[in-house]
């Protein structure tokens, strides 16, 4: 009886306690049950929605604390939008974007206007505003995207820009009826409103940048990295709110201006998609549900005809959108999928506007009842259209990702003995843990089916059980840092006479394709220990080699500067270390840059146009003069020297200089060595083509760079 009277069961519930318990029994539950009917987890989450809130079973209000979390969600679903998308691409693909944004905003505006008024029989002003409730939308379906690894298709970046311009064009006829309504639209307004959007995005694209370079390069606190980012997202969120335009706009920008930050393979990364998905997200979902009220269609049948023309007209307008973009584009029937999925749903933006306009009074009738901008009918209407278009954006985004990754799947399918991917990381220092296995994630190609190899060697003539002890640490912390990226770790704890015997005989045993070797931060490199490195490890293994130096983490590394010797395209290992450096960028968002011989940048500009990231090039073939490549080289630049072992055919008389030129020129600066593999790639490279003597007139090598294009192919 005690126990009774302690726990309140009436209904709604306000028990803090069990009101969390019953949000996160749905978060868990929601997905599963609906996954045994091939019912997206989204839909899901908003169908649970509605059935706990105040038009379902009433077990909770939609509170304070719902709307709070619930806001929290859409602003989280729109930063990651911002954060996840290729920015090479969507620079790229900017006029392609505008162009969809034009369609996804005209065609609802020119129709739902049209629409309104002879069909609902509206106002003007009425008609206008619910024609800018069609052209928004919500990227509900965004985060179905990223569980098929479809975020960084040319369709999502497509459409992810569209809603961008719809939104902000939708969202100033929002701000321009408003002001109209309270006389205010005059030049001052246009004037301060131009100005506020120009001072806003000036803030949060040039200033966050800096601010979160200057934050993430000193704290490298886990907990102090993701409060820091939280706070940023809000922060441009109110910042759009001050500007006169929705946080919805704020968040995403915020997202763009963070997203060379925190690259898609950091543990910073994970951490806010777990965050996101977990928690965030659904309580939107949640809250959107709750405002479902289905008795509205039992009650009014104004109610049900004005939500059928609603729903019919702001579907047919966003198909027609992507059914144009795919027709001017010539997209695939899939891509137009992902476009019409991310662009139908309406929820956050159409919710403000309807509430805005509920709330607008215009006048009473006779009996005293306030008329509204937009009645009870658009209010219920719109409800239901967002319940009906986020289930058919669900359905279609799902339907058009599953395809696309299905495709990809069969695309990367290849000869595993040809090109299977192993990356061993030797590790003694724990301080060089973290940026070793971040730099390792970075390079990791997609179809990685291996994960990480990181080992750690015991001397057998020095071992004692605190060392043994150690070794076993160092290697935890290495689990750690790479399950903190969702990227599975081997352990090696080996046992040897030296360290050169432990990792050449590793490299054997297990395959490896990629070495990965850390200089400590605070020593000076030396010809001393390249020679080590070339008599030890080089001469001994076939691997590709990185010798990596940290100065500062690398997702603050603005550009990589990398530069190659001559003939370099004619090394055995050519492709391997290349694909690996395509990857920071790709993984990154970093732009390269290409110090190389007129051969060499052909067969790289060749490359790029077909596997297009940030990329620029400059004939560079003197390595004794290297002050013509330092005079370009700033404080966030990262360096990256291609050398080659001795008597190979990239091999000259400077690269034993190497350690000169970096402690010389670039002593604050990280940098990267790397040796290319000797292992046999093709047939057709190997033919004649190490001694230089041999090589064939730069028009020949078509040859080599579609070997090289092949590889790509296969493996990116």
């Amino acid at each position: 009886m005690i126990f009774l009277n302690i726990i309140e069961t009436s209904l709604p519930l306000t028990n803090p306690v069990l009101k969390f318990l019953v949000i996160l029994i749905i978060i868990l539950a929601a997905p599963i049950l609906v996954g045994k009917f091939k019912i997206p987890h989204i839909l899901g989450l908003i169908i649970a929605g509605a059935i706990i809130g105040p038009n379902g079973f009433n077990l909770l209000l939609r509170d304070s604390s719902i709307i709070l979390s619930g806001t929290a969600g859409l602003l989280y679903i729109m930063f990651l939008a911002g954060l996840e998308i290729d920015m090479a691409e969507f620079k790229r693909n900017s006029s392609k974007s505008l162009l969809f944004g034009m369609y996804t905003f005209l065609i609802p505006m020119i129709l739902g206007m049209l629409v309104s008024l002879y069909i609902l029989h509206f106002s003007m002003i009425t008609s206008v505003l619910l024609a800018s409730m069609f052209a928004s939308h919500t990227l509900i379906a965004y985060p179905i995207l990223g569980k098929f690894g479809v975020t960084k298709n040319r369709a999502v970046n497509i459409a992810v820009g569209g809603t961008m311009i719809t939104d902000i064009l939708a969202l100033l006829v929002l701000a321009v009826i408003i002001g109209m309504h309270n006389g205010e639209v005059n030049s001052y307004f246009w004037i301060k409103l131009t100005i506020s959007i120009l001072v806003f995005g000036f803030i949060v694209l040039y200033l966050f940048p800096i601010i979160g370079r200057w934050f993430l390069k000193r704290y490298q606190d886990k907990v102090s990295q993701y409060i820091f980012v939280l706070a940023m997202v809000f922060l441009g969120s109110f910042l759009a709110e001050v500007a006169g335009i929705e946080a919805i706009i704020g968040a995403f920008l915020t997202g763009l201006a963070l997203n060379r930050l925190i690259p898609s393979t950091s543990p910073l990364m994970n951490r806010i998609e777990f965050v996101g998905n977990a928690i965030f997200i659904p309580f939107f979902l949640i809250g959107v549900g709750m405002l479902v009220n289905y008795k509205a269609f039992i009650s009014d049948f104004e109610t049900i005809k004005v939500a059928a023309v609603m729903t019919v007209t702001a579907t047919s307008c966003k198909y027609i959108a992507a059914w144009l973009t795919q027709k001017s584009l010539n997209f695939s029937v899939d891509e137009r999928r992902l476009i019409f999925g991310l662009s139908n749903a309406q929820a956050a933006a159409t919710l403000a506007a309807v509430l805005i306009g509920y709330n607008v009074i215009l006048g009473e009738t006779p009996d005293g009842e306030p008329i509204r901008l937009l009645g009870e009918s658009i209010l219920n209407g719109a409800i239901i259209m967002i319940l009906i278009t986020c289930t058919i954006a669900t359905f279609v985004a799902q339907k058009g990702a599953k395809n696309i990754s299905l495709l990809q799947s069969e695309y990367l399918e290849r000869d595993e003995s040809e090109t299977e991917e192993r990356i061993l990381i030797p590790i003694s220092n724990p301080d060089t843990v973290e940026e070793l296995i971040n730099f390792s994630t970075l390079i990791k190609s997609k179809n990685n089916k291996h994960g990480l190899y990181a080992l750690n060697i015991v001397l057998n003539n020095t071992s004692t059980a605190d060392e043994n002890q150690r070794a076993k640490k160092i290697l935890e912390k290495a689990e750690d840092m790479a399950a903190s990226t969702d990227v599975f770790l081997q352990r090696l704890l080996r046992y040897d006479l030296n360290i050169t015997n432990g990792i050449t005989g590793v490299v054997k045993e297990n395959n490896i394709t990629d070495l990965v070797l850390g200089f400590h931060s605070e020593k000076a490199i030396s010809e001393d220990f390249l020679g080590k490195l070339t008599n030890g490890i080089l001469s001994n293994s076939d691997a590709t080699t990185f010798v990596y130096k940290s100065i500062q983490p690398m997702a603050t590394i603005k550009r990589h500067v990398i530069v190659i010797p001559a003939f370099a395209e004619n090394e055995i290992g050519f492709p391997f270390w290349l694909l690996k450096v395509w990857n920071i960028s790709r993984n990154s968002g970093a732009k390269l840059l290409f110090y190389a011989p007129d051969r060499t940048l052909k067969i790289l500009r060749e490359i790029q146009n077909t596997h297009q990231i940030k990329a620029e090039f400059k004939s560079y073939n003197n390595w004794s003069n290297f002050g013509e490549v330092a005079a370009e080289v700033m404080v966030n630049d990262n360096i990256v020297l291609v050398l080659s072992r001795e008597n190979h055919t990239s091999y000259n008389k400077d690269i034993k200089n190497a350690p000169d030129y970096i402690n010389t020129y670039f002593p604050n600066n990280s940098f990267i060595l790397i040796y290319p593999r000797q292992a046999e790639f093709t047939q057709d490279i190997l033919m004649g083509l190490n001694n230089p003597s041999l090589l064939p007139p730069i028009e020949k090598l078509d040859k080599v760079a579609k070997d090289i294009f092949n590889y790509f192919k296969r493996s990116s």
